[in-house]
């Protein structure tokens, strides 16, 4: 029985750059997007210790992150009260996702240093976003492009509008 692979190599450029980029800059792209408004960093949901923003390089249409406010690189470094937080909003944005997108599945996870694949690795972050079968295609596999049904504003309207109250 062999493995299915998921190829996206497209990503690779976009994590070189975006560490790159925010390390010369001496800033860190969520503390930057923190201190922004909603509409102009596509944040869907503030809390006092996290806040969940569109992914602008997504996998998919509905493609979120779920960030703890304290620039922090490390999960076992976030207080009890953060970590929870973190996680509960993690939930929240699968029910927006549900309700918005009906998908086939949601995969939540969390690359944690460079080594795991982490794009900005000093500001730990969860990634939370709709899956369909069969949502990879030759694109992605040959020309490595990934084709996104719907502009990141329209998703960002849509989830705006199913998010829980």
């Amino acid at each position: 029985m062999g493995f299915d692979h998921l190829w996206a190599g497209w990503r690779s450029e976009y994590v070189a750059e975006a560490s790159s980029a925010s390390m010369a800059a001496g800033e860190c792209l969520f503390c930057a997007l923190v201190t922004m408004g909603n509409h102009e960093a596509m944040i869907l949901e503030r809390t006092e210790e996290t806040f969940t923003v569109m992914n602008a390089y997504p996998y998919t249409s509905g493609h979120v992150m779920v960030v703890p406010i304290r620039h922090e690189a490390r999960l076992a470094a976030l207080s009890d009260s953060e970590a929870n937080e973190v996680m509960s909003a993690t939930r929240r944005a699968t029910v927006a996702i549900e309700r918005a997108f009906s998908p086939d599945g949601i995969n939540v996870g969390a690359n944690l240093g460079r080594g795991a694949g982490a794009g900005i690795p000093g500001h730990l972050h969860v990634h939370v976003l709709p899956r369909w079968s069969g949502d990879t295609n030759f694109m992605t596999a040959i020309a490595e492009v990934r084709v996104l049904p719907e502009a990141l504003a329209k998703s960002y309207e849509r989830l705006t509008k199913s998010w829980p109250k």
